[in-house]
């Protein structure tokens, strides 16, 4: 069996991860001798895979590595549920926020937070978008368990009558995105309201994408899943500033920073590249960005920037989304971007397929995830500070498997986009609890398969380079063991 050589982590995770390390050289040629007796039990693991590993592509044991990845877990959703200790009045705002966040809007405004959608958006509902596996997940697809369905931007430019054309980066069976202009650097929403039904009198065009592609000037995101959101929200900045200088690496080349608020100077820590710094902004900023609904945090109307909205195009009086005083219930008095804020705030860390019964070769992808210094970026876990908002959000272990701090990525990811302190190439550490059941990845959604995701880490200027060296160098075994880890998450 091959021996794995590999360049050792430093910081936080060398005192435990070494020791891994360690075990690994001295055993693992019994242990994969072991294991490959034991593949009949962690067999029946994989069997939970929604893909059949007895197929080409995704799901074959032969010569090309990218079969290794079986795809999305399948039998159970593991993410979707409010977090534990809510009370029952909690639960009633969880609830609503689901609601809202699940709601499609139309352009006419009937009531606070009913209807502004555009006059250009991206979609019409902020669950179709956040729907893989659960509501709050991200891009969804109709292949892939739980199969929500196809990629809603391929038919929501048509709805209520709309000609939108269908960009060529949107595709039925591919992820959501959003396409920002590296130009600006501003998001340019693929659809507008002009040619829907309840949206006569506006004569604004789309975006010429072609054009945009044949110049080189467009980037795309996906979007970012939210469960965990609350416990990402509490974690202190101390915690991610100690571990981010403990699990720097001077042999790996790793060395991540945070990005911080222009404001108050605290880190920031939602967004591809950590760019908002609460979850009310992540809120207030997509549902303004993304749908065209103008809000508290986002009160003016914004088109196609710096393009002014046409006259023509404003059916509404802003903002469309408020806090509804006049409401005698409490649960709909916030307006929709405190409800989306409650709603992802509450929403509980994605539950992995297992944790100390996992099969053996499970057991082995883990501490090889460790040893070639996956985590020295992707922290398994760090724990919440004290909630004033719920007790189900103080003192929690979250295990997001992300450091929230940025790291230049290299030639090969970089988008030539700059958001905060954030540069072109710079991106938060993706969280990876609940990949086990995602179906696209990297910031773009240019893979569905994992091992691409990881190769795609390895590019010019890559924090990522010698991890990845570590990680070619493992045996066939081994990374397939590594893969059944991440999709266990």
């Amino acid at each position: 069996m091959k021996t794995v050589h590999v360049i050792p982590p430093s910081g936080k995770t060398r005192e435990t991860v070494v020791k891994q390390h360690v075990r690994l050289k001295r055993g693992l040629s019994v242990t994969f001798f072991v294991l490959s007796v034991c593949l009949a039990g962690a067999g029946a693991f994989a069997q939970q895979f929604s893909r059949d590993r007895g197929q080409g592509g995704q799901g074959g044991q032969g010569g090309n590595l990218e079969s290794l990845d079986p795809g999305p877990r399948a039998v159970s959703v593991g993410a979707g549920k409010p977090i534990q200790g809510l009370s029952s009045q909690q639960i009633l705002f969880f609830q609503n926020g689901m609601s809202q966040f699940n709601e499609i809007e139309d352009v006419a405004r009937t009531s606070p937070g009913n209807g502004g959608l555009g006059p250009a958006f991206n979609s019409n509902s902020c669950g179709s978008c956040h729907s893989q596996p659960a509501p709050g997940g991200s891009s969804p697809s109709a292949n892939a368990f739980p199969n929500i369905g196809h990629n809603p931007q391929f038919t929501v430019g048509q709805y209520m009558g709309g000609s939108n054309s269908i960009p060529p980066f949107i595709t039925a069976d591919g992820p959501v995105r959003e396409a920002r202009f590296k130009s600006d650097g501003g998001v340019h929403d693929l659809f507008t309201i002009s040619t829907r039904s309840d949206g006569k009198g506006c004569s604004m065009a789309q975006p010429d994408f072609a054009a945009e592609a044949a110049n080189g000037n467009l980037s795309f995101r996906i979007p970012t899943p939210v469960f965990g959101a609350g416990l990402i929200e509490n974690i202190p900045d101390a915690a991610i500033l100690a571990n981010l200088a403990s699990s720097a690496s001077r042999q790996l080349g790793i060395a991540g920073v945070p990005n911080r608020s222009g404001n108050d100077g605290s880190i920031t820590r939602f967004g591809w590249k950590a760019q908002n710094k609460s979850l009310v902004i992540f809120a207030g900023e997509a549902y303004n960005v993304e749908m065209g609904v103008t809000n508290e945090l986002f009160p003016n109307e914004r088109g196609y920037p710096p393009t002014p909205v046409l006259p023509g195009c404003i059916f509404n009086p802003t903002p469309e989304d408020r806090t509804v005083f006049e409401s005698t219930d409490p649960t709909q008095v916030p307006s929709d971007v405190d409800s989306f804020a409650n709603f992802m705030r509450f929403l509980d860390q994605p539950i992995p397929a297992c944790t100390t019964d996992c099969s053996p070769q499970i057991q082995a992808g883990r501490a090889i995830f460790g040893a070639i210094g996956c985590a020295n970026c992707h922290t398994p876990s760090m724990t919440t500070a004290n909630s004033g908002m719920a007790s189900g959000l103080s003192q929690v272990q979250a295990n997001l498997f992300s450091d929230l701090g940025l790291h230049h990525m290299g030639s090969n990811l970089a988008d030539g986009i700059s958001q905060g302190n954030a540069g072109p190439d710079q991106f938060r550490t993706a969280p990876l609890w609940g990949v086990g059941q995602r179906v696209f990845f990297l910031h773009d959604g240019r893979t569905s398969n994992l091992l691409r995701a990881i190769q795609e880490h390895a590019g010019q200027g890559s924090e990522a380079n010698r991890v990845i060296e570590n990680y070619e160098q493992l045996s066939r075994q081994n990374k397939e063991s590594l893969i059944l880890f991440l999709r266990s998450l």
